[in-house]
């Protein structure tokens, strides 16, 4: 069941975007979130493409990083902004390039409503895994091989993006790795605690835009130094 305060639906819930340098398909990307999720914050992290611009055209709120901090400051700077705003009770991190499904999140929002989880995240490869690029399936399994917070939790996609948060963990958390290495944080974090976690599956869409910037390549490249640098500093 939807949440609500004074009548208004999902409005107990924050979209969190981290955005650098998705001017062109960001306005497209928040409007879509906005008729589902009336609450949505937009990080900009440094952008020099007009991504401000664009959102200062939509509804959404803004805050600004004055240079490029990477991902994972994006998210905690956004999760510190929507934990201060009224009724705030979910959080769901979303990507900024289109990837993201509204309907995923929607039913990973479902179950942390009804309490079975603490924290739900979405995962590639429970029924769609060919959708997947090959290159970035084998390092995004190579990465949860490499996790042994990961192993515990019986994860199978430890770095995906689209996440529903609730309000104690929120609480509780605190992201200190700036770039990719948030998400190994995150699950680290995760296996050391006592929150129910839940992993739903979700469909990816790896857009002609998305793989045009390479990203799939380079942020499982970044995953997988990031993991190495964290098992040699421990």
């Amino acid at each position: 069941m939807a949440g609500s305060r004074n009548g208004k639906v999902n409005d107990d819930v924050w979209v969190i975007i981290p955005v650098y340098n998705e001017a062109q398909v960001l306005e497209s990307v928040i409007q879509q979130v906005l008729e589902v999720f009336p609450n949505v914050v937009c990080i900009d992290d440094g952008s020099h493409d007009g991504s401000v611009e664009t959102v200062l055209r939509t509804g959404a709120h803004l805050v600004r990083h004055p240079v490029n901090l990477g991902q994972g400051a994006a998210l905690q700077t956004g999760l510190s902004y929507a934990k201060a705003r009224p009724g705030a009770r979910y959080f769901i991190t979303f990507d900024a390039d289109g990837q993201h499904r509204l309907e995923d999140a929607s039913k990973m929002l479902d179950v942390a409503r009804s309490g079975e989880a603490d924290l739900v995240l979405g995962t590639r490869f429970a029924e769609d895994a060919a959708s997947v690029p090959l290159l970035k399936r084998i390092v995004l399994r190579t990465a949860v091989l490499l996790s042994p917070a990961g192993r515990k939790l019986k994860l199978t996609d430890a770095h995906n993006g689209l996440r529903v948060i609730t309000r104690p963990v929120a609480d509780d958390l605190q992201i200190t790795m700036n770039g990719m290495a948030h998400a190994s944080e995150i699950v680290s974090y995760l296996g050391r605690s006592s929150w129910r976690v839940r992993e739903i599956p979700v469909s990816i869409r790896y857009t002609e835009y998305s793989r045009s910037k390479g990203q799939s390549l380079l942020n499982g490249v970044n995953i997988l130094f990031d993991l190495s640098v964290r098992h040699r500093g421990g």
